[in-house]
């Protein structure tokens, strides 16, 4: 028992936040980053630019950059602090300060995509932003936990970098701006409505943080003026609360459908001689799956037996659209079969240039991270007679235990054989070197 309750002593001594919280600094802070003017204002533009750039080139490592350097977390953080302490002056300018860094970052994008000679025939990035899931609102509900948890510590860490990232508000804003450069109402409809579903679960987060931490409450020397501040607080909360919970149901739905959708497709592939050789899901008016058969024409039968099997698995008769380009005397085979092709060789372009993408950071890493010729130098300047370097890396397989451990193999040819004290003092200065404790030795003349 006495094990027990020390563990239960040590857990609650380490979830303890008691200690580690000043809310007034944390006040400060927050009030000061809500403006946009000056440094600010060209930061987020030069950040929303280097973002579409990732974008429009599908390039990740780009888009992460820029999320670092922008700083469009305050203005959020703002309406919640304002809401939680009724503030009601904090409330319009966070709302006038967000305002603006939406419209410097979709005007900074738009221009960006107006103007770039760059083209993109599969933009998934962009496509990625443009329909939110129940995974964008649980990122960014418990990201801006994060966020506002490391604003209230006394001991500032790098947290709030990995937030500015993880909640990515600045993608959605950069695939706006493309919507209106391309004349794409769906895409910038859908990044919108995707950046303000991040904007509101993290206003949701500082909210119900600042109330747990108890901030210091706004006093008015009115007290009329306070009732009516509290009240149109209250009606604030309602309704940034009320839309948050109907997007949350919405999307775990829409998830919950497409995943149901999904595997229904893999059971019914066949039946008879059709099969389903495409599918799309849609959540425009409700959501619907279109399945796009080939083969023999389906009789009413099989049709029939489609939507009971699609009842198995929570899609109803309204929800499933069945697109028959069978094979029959009036079908054009050949237009069938060029269809069939063009799909086919959309989904082999996409893995080419997933394996081209894979390919390019392998090299990469492969190029960069070991200084191949600089090691060798500092090798034959120190021990004359090597004359050749092989460095790779490799696995070794521990025999009784057949535990499989990575290792960096380096093989030295020399033409004079080197002491064992040499060899010693050259394996340790190679784990130094290399930042591989698994680097292994191995001497040949």
């Amino acid at each position: 028992m006495g094990l027990f309750k020390d563990i239960g002593t040590l857990f609650k001594a380490t979830v303890n936040i008691a200690g580690y919280i000043d809310t007034e600094a944390a006040e400060k802070a927050i009030r000061s980053s809500i403006y946009f003017r000056g440094p600010n204002a060209w930061i987020l533009a030069i950040a929303t630019i280097i973002a579409s750039i990732g974008l429009n080139v599908n390039s990740i490592p780009v888009v992460i950059g820029a999320m670092l350097i922008s700083p469009l977390m305050g203005p959020i953080f703002g309406l919640g602090l304002g809401l939680g302490v009724n503030d009601m002056t904090l409330l319009k300018s966070s709302g006038k300060n967000l305002l603006v860094m939406v419209c410097i970052s979709l005007a900074a994008s738009f221009l960006y995509f107006l103007i770039t000679p760059l083209s993109l025939s599969n933009p998934t990035e962009l496509l990625a932003r443009t329909n939110p899931t129940i995974y964008d609102v649980l990122i960014a509900l418990f990201g801006g936990f994060a966020g506002i948890l490391e604003q209230c510590r006394k001991e500032k860490g790098t947290v709030f970098s990995g937030v500015a990232i993880a909640t990515a508000l600045m993608p959605p804003l950069c695939t706006a701006g493309f919507g209106l450069a391309s004349g794409n109402l769906g895409y910038f409809l859908g990044a919108l409505y995707l950046f303000f579903i991040n904007c509101l679960f993290i206003m949701l987060a500082t909210y119900i943080s600042v109330k747990y931490f108890r901030f210091r409450q706004t006093e008015y020397d009115d007290q009329a003026t306070g009732r009516r501040t509290k009240r149109i607080s209250s009606i604030l909360i309602i309704l940034f609360i009320v839309p948050s919970i109907w997007s949350a149901v919405t999307l775990i739905r829409q998830n919950n459908f497409e995943e149901n959708a999904i595997a229904f497709v893999e059971q019914s592939k066949t039946n008879c001689r059709s099969i389903i050789y495409d599918y799309r899901i849609d959540h425009t008016e409700g959501s619907v799956i279109e399945l796009f058969f080939t083969g023999d024409p389906l009789d009413e039968k099989t049709k029939e037996t489609i939507r009971k099997t699609a009842e198995e698995y929570g899609i109803k008769e309204n929800q499933l659209i069945i697109n028959d380009h069978t094979y029959s005397n009036d079908t054009n085979d050949i237009e069938l079969v060029k269809g069939i092709y063009d799909k086919m060789d959309e989904e082999i372009a996409k893995r080419d240039e997933e394996i081209r993408r894979l390919k390019e950071e392998l090299r990469t890493s492969k190029g960069v991270d070991i200084p191949y010729s600089q090691i060798v130098r500092e090798m034959k300047n120190n021990y004359p007679s090597i004359e050749e370097v092989h460095i790779t890396h490799g696995a070794g397989v521990t025999a009784d235990s057949l535990q499989l451990n990575e290792s960096m193999i380096v093989l030295v040819t020399s033409s004079a054989r080197l002491s064992e004290e040499d060899s010693t003092r050259l394996n340790d200065w190679l784990k130094i070197r290399l930042d591989s404790d698994s680097a292994k030795l191995i001497l040949t003349n």
